[in-house]
């Protein structure tokens, strides 16, 4: 059976979200992925199958390698959901700043 897995369930995971982090800049091999952890070579695998399950990674193959590149296009689905709460603590930090510059002036 096939568990189906969504973008929050991938990056629910700090693993995960390193492995993210890393690849951020550029694209690695999974042998260079794995040597930033200290996890088992399978564990880190596994974090890569879920992410690739997710499209939040594209893997390439490359003669023998294969590198795995980010799909931040698939990180739009976490974008959108965190902005509107994003605009609000915004909106709640701005009120405080003017409150506490009222009480600095006095």
């Amino acid at each position: 059976m096939k568990l189906r897995r969504d973008v929050f369930q991938a990056i629910a995971d700090p693993s995960r979200r390193a492995i993210l982090m890393l690849v951020a800049s550029h694209a690695m091999t999974a042998g260079t992925i794995a040597s930033h952890f200290d996890s088992a070579r399978p564990t880190i695998s596994k974090h890569l199958q879920i992410l690739t399950e997710c499209q939040l990674l594209k893997p390439e193959q490359n003669g023998r390698e294969i590198y795995y590149h980010l799909n931040p296009q698939n990180l739009k689905t976490v974008a959108d959901f965190v902005e509107p709460f994003q605009k609000l603590w915004d909106e709640r930090f701005n009120r405080l700043e003017s409150v506490m510059k009222k009480y600095q002036k006095k």
